[in-house]
């Protein structure tokens, strides 16, 4: 510990965002940089708590408190406070593959079960994080580092998201041939095209380390749907073992009245759209435009965010996204002590765009939709919202109630429908024959990942359900582990 008072003498800062008003006219990432004294003092807040559970990486009441890959955090931050960037870099990448995507798209458990967060704002963890790797890369410290030698086992990675490139990432570190099918166009999955270009820069960030993964010897098989385009079986013949990490892609929908109307669409459909229009440098066939539009998205977390913050940048005329959950508090309550995920209100990067070009928040909470209302053409005109109380009903069950008297009709040209995930696409599951759990999801234990099917190894989201991206992480590295000692008989794999 580098400074022992300096949770004392320092308080948290975090970098400027742009301005909200001007970084909505362009793709860039909105957060900026601080300065490496700034820096230093954020690391020297780090207080030698004794029994940090900042990288405990467990679950608590459901949610992660501390981070899922078990970062090195107080030894990183003491290395940034006494100026050795290299070592913490050092530190970093021994539990961490990416840190460049969990520094910008985590929403940090680590600082949510810190220890100083008990009584003051917790250690920016996330941003010293990422301050650590981008200065690596700047530096020239973040090279291709291939194998010394090959085991000549071959193995396929089924999706090339968080969960795949891990798994790919370390299981050509102890030498085997790894190959990555990905359906789209571009390997990266959720990482290319489930987060806009805003938050995670694709071309300076994510095709980066794609392509120094390519160097190391891993090998992209792009536009190619497994179990479509080529069946399950080759690759049950054709490798050693096989490592799916397919996701959960399968959305939740909203069956009610005018659920077919033209202009409702699943909020990947927009964003991946999207995305690969920034990319490829013009608007493609399925894009969704919401410019000019009166825009409802329905549904919060992320992805709900990241549909406000796209159609910001379209220039919507107007947004409204619709909460079913009450309105979070403004602190801790007392049945969210710490060490859990802290519940309370923030204003993340799309309604703080929203609020400062409408002048409010866009959210309404405690509401849900009843009917999408059609014009004469059969596109979506309006939502009918109403507002909902949660009572229990005779099973003693909590469930939405509608609140008489509250329906009326949102005028909404585009809705755009952000509720999750329910599970893995079932028809690559049914080919390869895993079993699967109750909620469809792969059935593997985890800590071990392999299936009902000898050599098939699962990890992250079509094993686990829909989660963070730094689950996937964790997953897609143990799942290489066990991978490995199958392969071999032992593993040095963490």
């Amino acid at each position: 510990m580098g400074k022992p008072t300096g949770f004392l003498d320092y308080t948290r800062e975090l970098p400027h965002d742009r301005d909200a008003i001007k970084r909505i006219l362009d793709w860039t990432e909105f957060h900026e940089h601080m300065s490496e004294a700034s820096l230093k003092d954020q690391a020297a807040r780090c207080m030698d708590c004794g029994i940090p559970f900042c990288h405990t990486g467990q679950l608590v009441s459901g949610m992660a408190s501390g981070c899922p890959i078990n970062n090195l955090i107080p030894e990183w931050n003491d290395l940034v406070f006494r100026g050795l960037w290299r070592e913490a870099l050092e530190r970093l990448h021994k539990t961490n593959n990416f840190p460049e995507f969990t520094g910008r798209v985590c929403p940090a458990p680590c600082e949510g079960s810190c220890v100083l967060g008990i009584t003051s704002p917790p250690v920016t963890i996330k941003n010293i994080e990422v301050s650590i790797i981008d200065k690596g890369w700047d530096e020239g410290w973040v090279t291709p580092e291939a194998p010394e030698k090959r085991t000549g086992k071959k193995v396929a990675v089924i999706g090339s998201g968080p969960a795949g490139l891990s798994a790919a990432a370390q299981l050509n570190r102890v030498g085997h041939l790894v190959t990555v099918y990905e359906r789209a166009d571009r390997p990266g999955g959720l990482l290319m095209y489930g987060i806009p270009n805003m938050k995670l820069d694709k071309k300076r960030v994510v095709e980066r380390r794609l392509q120094l993964m390519e160097a190391e010897g891993i090998r992209f098989v792009c536009n190619t749907e497994v179990g479509r385009d080529i069946p399950a079986q080759e690759l049950m013949d054709g490798y050693d073992a096989v490592v799916v990490c397919t996701g959960a892609t399968k959305p939740r929908d909203l069956p009610i009245e005018g659920r077919n109307l033209k202009g409702v669409h699943f909020a990947m459909e927009f964003l991946t759209a999207n995305t690969k229009s920034v990319l490829d440098g013009h608007r493609n066939g399925g894009f969704i435009d919401a410019a000019g539009k009166d825009v409802i998205v329905i549904g919060g977390g992320d992805t709900g965010t990241d549909c406000v913050g796209t159609s910001m940048r379209h220039g919507c005329k107007s947004l409204v996204q619709v909460e079913i959950l009450p309105k979070p508090p403004e602190a801790r309550v007392a049945d969210n002590p710490w060490p859990e995920w802290p519940k309370v209100y923030k204003l993340d990067y799309g309604q703080e765009e929203a609020a400062a070009k409408f002048g409010e928040d866009p959210r309404i909470y405690l509401t849900t939709a009843k009917k999408f209302v059609s014009d004469e053409q059969g596109n979506v005109a309006g939502v009918e919202l109403v507002e909902i109380r949660w009572s229990k009903n005779e099973k003693g069950q909590f469930v939405p109630q509608d609140v008489a008297g509250t329906s009326r009709v949102v005028p909404a040209q585009l809705v755009l429908l952000a509720m999750g995930f329910l599970g893995p696409e079932q028809p690559l599951l049914d080919q390869l024959g895993v079993e699967r759990d109750p909620r469809t999801n792969i059935k593997a234990d985890h800590g071990k990942y392999n299936t009902t099917i000898p050599k098939v190894f699962a990890a992250g989201d079509c094993r686990r359900g829909q989660s963070l991206v730094v689950w996937a992480f964790n997953e897609g590295r143990g799942a290489a582990r066990e991978c490995d000692r199958w392969l071999m008989g032992s593993t040095d794999l963490p």
